[in-house]
């Protein structure tokens, strides 16, 4: 039986510690990174994107136009401060188009 904890803690912290214990916020991550995709580059590139991947602190993002992936590796560095504002952490310091 796990050792409980009697400290009084708001349930965000509560939760961001069993996370971190856990080893899930990895996990968490991933599935918040496909959304963060979604809502910051809207239906437009949705529309072309098959793949989002967050592996370590790498974004691969698998985009079935060629004409897309081109514009959007034209400005790599400022859509990982955007994706990284969006998530509200760092996250990613590399970005892959495919």
């Amino acid at each position: 039986m796990a050792k409980r904890n009697n400290t009084n803690l708001p349930l965000g912290d509560a939760l961001n510690e069993f996370l971190k214990e856990n080893r899930l916020q990895k996990g968490i991550d991933k599935v918040n990174a496909r959304e963060a995709w979604a809502r910051l580059m809207g239906n437009g590139v949705n529309n072309y994107t098959t793949a989002v991947e967050l592996r370590n602190d790498t974004l691969f993002v698998a985009l079935s136009s060629s004409v897309l992936r081109e514009e959007l590796s034209h400005g790599k560095s400022r859509i990982i401060v955007m994706f990284n504002e969006e998530m509200g952490k760092e996250v990613v310091k590399k970005l892959v188009l495919r």
